[in-house]
């Protein structure tokens, strides 16, 4: 049996991203995180705390905390996927940090992508957006914010409602 000619890919259209917005991750069991766009960052990076390794049976674990909007919603998270690597930070330091993959909703698409555990209490955003999440994806405009977000309370929103509000 012959293979079938595979047809070429059409790109998609680049959805445009703001500075910041607020975002899901399903394997996570976060809603609503803020994240900030930053074209300047490569690997995308997740706030947690108290990240190690610990021993489960013949395997090693990653353990993490992720803190949520509340000290109710703080849970330990495990997983045995997961590398290290060295990452220059914003002061141009570089630093060994674990990565994970997972997925991460924008504008109602589901991507999974690489993020380093690093802890980013100190900063505004808990979550960082970088390039290599967005290559391909979305063009960043500087002036918008929340614009997935809207889209996700834009869908949400009955069609009756939506008419009237046109």
């Amino acid at each position: 049996m012959k293979p079938r000619p595979s047809k070429p890919k059409t790109p998609r259209p680049l959805q445009t991203i703001g500075m910041t917005d607020l975002v899901d991750f399903p394997d996570l069991a976060l809603t609503d995180v803020q994240v900030k766009v930053d074209t300047g960052a490569y690997t995308s990076s997740l706030h947690c705390k108290d990240v190690r390794l610990v021993k489960s049976g013949s395997k090693t674990k990653l353990s993490f905390w992720l803190l949520g909007k509340t000290d109710e919603s703080t849970r330990r998270f495990y997983t045995d996927e997961f590398s290290q690597r060295m990452i220059r930070n914003s002061f141009g330091v570089a630093e060994k940090r674990y990565v994970i993959k997972t997925r991460i909703i924008l504008f109602g698409r589901i991507i999974r992508t690489e993020f380093t555990l690093a802890d980013r209490e100190n900063l505004k955003n808990p979550v960082l957006i970088g390039r290599k999440l967005l290559r391909n994806r979305f063009v960043v405009d500087v002036a918008q914010k929340n614009l997935s977000y809207q889209a996700k309370l834009n869908s949400r929103r009955p069609v009756a409602e939506t008419v009237a509000a046109r």
